[in-house]
């Protein structure tokens, strides 16, 4: 089992390792597995955001975590692909990123919504005040609570148990565009429209942007 899931894992790293832009949507449909103590749930991912880090001179990007440089929070977006960035937000929320890039190059893709495709009883429980099953994951604090990932999964890697990712069988038809999300300044603009997200799909996240465009 081990040595014909070798190859798959090899080349999904290698995806991984590419630029966080050409990363994001391809990880549009694909599956992210967490078992945990508890048990497992999954999530198949329909929001997505890129961020660079500081090595980037022609698109400096004052969005990103990694933006005034290594610290020991962002250390893993500096890390292998495919390994988890994960960390605390206004007290109370964890947000979840993927690395990309090659190691030494920090940039990484947030998991902003996403579909509960298996473990709804579980994600539920986490997230108690849920009235849908399509507000589970609709956020990046809603998704990384419904998969049960805090700061101590930051640095795991997402490829291996207890964590498994699955890009979907044939890439998804009719992705948009459009500015991040709480980004001010600069990398808030249209400049920076590196948020990804699968066209109408319902458990997107309520922000709409501006000026969304179809990428396909």
């Amino acid at each position: 089992m081990s040595t014909n899931r070798r190859p798959k894992e090899d080349r999904l790293r290698e995806i991984l390792s590419g630029d966080a832009r050409d990363v994001a949507p391809l990880l549009l449909g694909a599956v992210l597995t967490h078992d945990s103590r508890d048990g497992a749930v999954s999530v198949r991912l329909t929001e997505i955001e890129a961020y660079l880090g500081p090595e980037d001179s022609l698109h400096p990007d004052p969005g990103s975590h990694t933006y005034r440089g290594p610290t020991a929070r962002n250390a893993p977006m500096f890390g292998p692909a495919g390994h988890l960035y994960v960390y605390f937000t206004y007290g109370m929320h964890h947000c979840a990123n993927i690395v990309c890039g090659p190691p030494g190059v920090a940039s990484a893709v947030l998991l902003r919504a996403g579909e509960v495709t298996a473990g709804q009883q579980l994600a539920q429980r986490r997230r108690p005040t849920s009235r849908s099953t399509a507000d589970l994951a609709s956020g990046p604090a809603r998704l990384a609570k419904a998969l049960g990932l805090t700061t101590a999964d930051s640095g795991r890697d997402a490829l291996a148990v207890p964590f498994h990712l699955e890009l979907p069988a044939e890439p998804v038809a009719g992705i948009s565009s459009g500015p991040r999300v709480g980004v001010s300044g600069a990398g808030g603009s249209d400049m920076y429209a590196w948020r990804f997200w699968i066209t109408d799909d319902p458990t997107v996240s309520r922000y709409k942007a501006a000026k969304a465009r179809r990428v396909t």
